[in-house]
């Protein structure tokens, strides 16, 4: 992708884009993880989602 993306006529950055597409991503994982009981095995919860949500942007911002 660019460095900029044309939606409807507003200049969006790609990087914009790679962070919705993680949080979505993250959204969709938070059941499968609560599930498997990862969450009583990590210490800090939210600390380990965030980790989640900064390895998919960088995987997202490298994928696209």
């Amino acid at each position: 992708m660019g460095p900029t993306v044309d939606i409807a006529g507003v200049q969006v950055s790609s990087f914009v884009i790679d962070a919705g597409l993680a949080v979505l991503t993250l959204l969709v994982l938070r059941p499968l993880l609560g599930t498997t009981f990862v969450q009583k095995r990590v210490w800090n919860v939210p600390l380990a989602e965030f980790g989640i949500l900064i390895c998919l942007a960088g995987f997202y911002v490298f994928l696209l």
